[in-house]
């Protein structure tokens, strides 16, 4: 042992316990225009990451070879990569499959937002999409959601940023890469109304539906599925439980596979016709289960709470 420590020349202080090489660690961050790939590189800045951005993709691989050379100095990097054109996003899927192939471990993350917010946020800033050319703001969108397809299904982290502030937007980097690392795997368990349409960046959905609806129980009807007398009415209904039970089940082969695929956040949404009663209980119930799990973290939102 000591010779193969003499060996590595990586000892300990006394000479006596080898120490662990110090691993850099690598994420590149993409997405949508106006998804907020500015805010989160100075979001991640904040929290000791050494960022470059706008780095050609080309570059990525001499970037990552010069660190992985040097991980005492630069140990957390982040490249904000910009691939809106097909020729740029040619060259990052070959940085990235050279990158794979050389064996460096990095992440991708993808930011993204509805259309509708993207038009918004384009439209207060008083700028086109770069993409848009003669068209309208919603051309320009449409066409880098074509050309970024591909990358955002084979993202590691897909960030859906609709509902965040510049603030929000830099909480939910803190959470996912504070200082102490990512998150193992942060649930985001959602409920929501049929009737104001899907969550886009639910990876899972339930639909609660079947449950008695409070609504047409007088007593219960002002109330929500934060109260415990409507909780109690839509958990102790016949098959909930059993529903809670199995679908927890269910997921304990899917929040495995996340960890072995380094996939560090999901959105799993449960739905009721308004998102007042029945889909708050359940998510609240679900909370509660998978927050037991062990490297998991758990938030609970209730997107549609409130608006009827």
């Amino acid at each position: 042992m000591a010779d193969a420590m003499a060996e590595s020349g990586i000892t300990d202080e006394e000479g006596l316990m080898p120490i662990k090489p110090v691993e850099s660690e690598l994420l590149v961050v993409t997405g949508m225009s106006g998804a907020g790939r500015s805010t989160a590189s100075d979001a991640l800045e904040d929290h000791g990451w050494y960022v470059v951005e706008n780095l050609p993709p080309q570059m990525l691989g001499t970037l990552a070879d010069i660190v992985s050379h040097a991980p005492q100095s630069i140990p957390r990097l982040a490249v904000v990569v910009d691939v809106r054109s097909k020729g740029l996003f040619t060259d990052i899927r070959t940085a990235l499959g050279a990158l794979s192939a050389s064996g460096v471990t990095f992440r991708v993350l993808f930011l993204d937002a509805k259309d509708d917010v993207l038009v918004r946020r384009f439209e207060q800033g008083r700028r086109p999409h770069p993409l848009q050319g003669g068209g309208r703001i919603l051309d320009g969108i449409a066409a880098e959601r074509e050309v970024l397809k591909e990358l955002r299904d084979s993202a590691d982290i897909i960030l859906d940023t609709s509902t965040f502030n510049v603030h929000g937007l830099a909480t939910a980097i803190t959470e996912l890469f504070s200082e102490t690392g990512p998150v193992a795997l942060r649930l985001n368990i959602m409920s929501f109304g049929f009737k104001y349409g899907l969550p886009v960046d639910a990876n899972f959905v339930a639909d609660a539906r079947f449950i008695p609806n409070p609504h047409w129980v007088p007593q219960l009807r002002p109330h929500t599925g934060l109260d415990a007398d409507v909780s109690d009415y839509v958990l102790d209904a016949d098959g909930v439980r059993s529903f809670v039970d199995r679908y927890v089940q269910a997921l304990e082969p899917v929040l495995d596979g996340y960890r072995r695929e380094n996939k560090h956040y999901a959105t799993i949404a449960v739905g009721c016709t308004g998102g007042k009663h029945r889909s708050v209980a359940v998510a609240v119930e679900l909370s509660k289960r998978l927050a037991q799990y062990p490297r998991v973290t758990v938030t609970t939102t209730h997107r549609d709470l409130g608006r009827e």
